[in-house]
């Protein structure tokens, strides 16, 4: 109850997207493998951004 108006950092935040990213990649991957292997990478852009952090 008290974590519900704590803001997300900008770690958790990569990590949401990054997440987001891979199960979109899953998805595409059994219609459309040219975007499924894009959202790949973008989602491996975003862990070298958490990497970094």
């Amino acid at each position: 109850m008290f974590g519900l108006f704590k803001k997300k950092s900008e770690k958790e935040k990569l990590q949401e997207k990054y997440a987001k990213l891979l199960k979109e990649a899953h998805t595409l991957s059994t219609t459309n493998r040219k975007l499924s292997d894009e959202k790949t990478y973008e989602a491996e852009q975003i862990m070298k951004q958490i990497e970094n952090l």
